[in-house]
């Protein structure tokens, strides 16, 4: 996918599909990480041609296309991504950093360069503020074991009802281990964070040593004012870690803009590969912060007496890393990045705005969050009265339609909500209105189907 600089006043950019380009020789188009002036304008993307790129969502059963509504659990992968992974294993497969021969220097450079890349992605300072983790769920449980050290009895960490359990379990863990405090923000009848009474009760305060919060939820689809948690975290001395899972696939990210120390996210979800993710943190943090794995390459000096560990980003990175996905994600990036991250949020807005539109449609089905497109992302959770979303994602299955049906990793989410479950639908850039006119049409059916009529 490429787009071209341009002057505002000159038409949108030809979109070219990868599919389209050719491959002969391995010749995997990558380009240099870019400065926030680089960036692409924000015009529309072509969804149609944007499918191309993706060799999945050309496959049919039957003669009938698969529809992909189930982007906020995974997205789908382009050539260049797939290409990228099988051309390392294909061509320069080694370990990193223990090998002084080609091939090792070859791998290294791959995965440093995925660092580098990555750093450029979400404006880093420097790219040895990227730690690279199997998962978003690893690198939260790096920071609460990591920071954990510092915790004792009466202290008080500070997360949402809305959290993914991954932003939740780790720190009830350590509030076991630590005898420290868990809290959290509660919500509004709209899904949005209640601000007004987190300040009455003084939610944030002299105990608050760390908060962590979601910056789109992945149920609710909301988006959090992130920099203005930081800012009042930041005033009582607290730590402020993001689950940015949700948010840095969807949006321009500009780390400094946040406010945050540390930020969790995940390769898969942004047209990567599995078994990658990322941890961001403020450099002097992580220097300060004490390793989570032992083992090789996160050391300094090993002795039998005691062991003196690596500065970051290497000192989280125990062991042989995740090196082929590492490249893969660096093609990610490099692909988004040709796309513009501004036309991509510009595109889910605008398809979440029309799926909402149609939904308000149906009778019987309640939209779980806010309901305008303000603040808001590509993922739509809803109920349906008396139809479990089980039966709803089973028979839009039949129709091979893929929404997603249960809790969402986000139990508590739904308990606060008064349900057991919903079944959602989330887009990404290649989502298009035919996509929603299907998943439209095919809940009309199921209501039919479950109501008799």
């Amino acid at each position: 996918m490429t787009q071209a600089d341009t002057k505002p006043d000159t038409a949108p950019p030809a979109q070219l599909s990868w599919a389209a380009r050719s491959r002969a020789n391995d010749e995997i188009p990558e380009v240099e990480p870019i400065s926030e002036a680089q960036l692409p304008l924000p015009y529309p993307i072509n969804p149609e041609m944007v499918r191309a790129d993706f060799p999945i969502l050309s496959r049919e059963i039957d003669g009938a296309p698969i529809i992909y509504l189930d982007s906020a659990n995974t997205s789908q992968k382009p050539y260049a991504v797939i290409d990228k992974i099988a051309q390392h294993y294909r061509t320069h497969n080694a370990n990193v950093a223990r090998a002084m021969h080609v091939l090792g220097a070859e791998a290294t450079e791959a995965f440093e360069g995925a660092r580098a890349k990555v750093a450029a992605f979400i404006g880093a300072s420097r790219s040895e503020e990227v730690v690279f983790t199997k998962n978003a769920s690893e690198a939260l449980n790096l920071c609460a074991h990591s920071l954990g050290a510092r915790l004792g009895p009466g202290d008080e960490i500070v997360v949402s009802v809305m959290e993914h359990h991954s932003n939740i379990v780790p720190w009830q863990m350590l509030c076991e281990r630590t005898g420290a405090v868990l809290r959290w923000f509660d919500i509004t009848e709209e899904g949005r964070l209640d601000i007004a009474a987190a300040k009455r009760e003084g939610l944030i305060n002299e105990k608050t040593k760390i908060v962590s919060v979601t910056w789109v939820s992945n149920v609710l689809g909301t988006v959090n004012p992130v920099r203005k948690i930081a800012e009042w975290a930041h005033a009582h001395g607290a730590i402020v870690v993001l689950d940015g899972s949700q948010g840095v696939p969807q949006m321009l990210t500009r780390v400094k803009d946040l406010g945050v120390d540390l930020m969790a996210f995940t390769g898969h979800k942004m047209a990567g590969p599995t078994g990658i993710g990322v941890l961001w943190g403020r450099y002097d943090l992580l220097a300060d912060m004490p390793p989570f794995l032992g083992g090789g390459e996160m050391i300094e000096i090993v002795r039998m007496t005691g062991s003196t560990y690596a500065p970051p980003p290497h000192r989280f990175e125990a062991g042989t890393p995740p090196i082929a996905q590492a490249a893969g994600l660096g093609a990610a990036v490099d692909y988004l990045a040709r796309i513009g991250m501004g036309s991509l949020a510009r595109h889910e807005r605008e398809i979440t705005a029309y799926a909402l539109e149609g939904l308000k449609t149906l009778p019987g089905l309640t939209i779980l969050g806010p309901t305008e497109p303000i603040d808001r992302g590509g993922a739509i959770s809803f109920k349906l009265d008396d139809i479990h979303p089980h039966d709803v994602s089973q028979l839009m299955d039949s129709r091979l339609i893929a929404v997603r049906g249960g809790h969402h990793c986000a139990r508590p989410l739904h308990e606060r909500m008064g349900i057991q479950s919903s079944t959602r639908a989330s887009f990404y850039l290649y989502t298009t209105r035919a996509d929603i006119d299907a998943l439209i049409d095919g809940l009309e059916h199921t209501i039919s189907f479950f109501r008799g009529r």
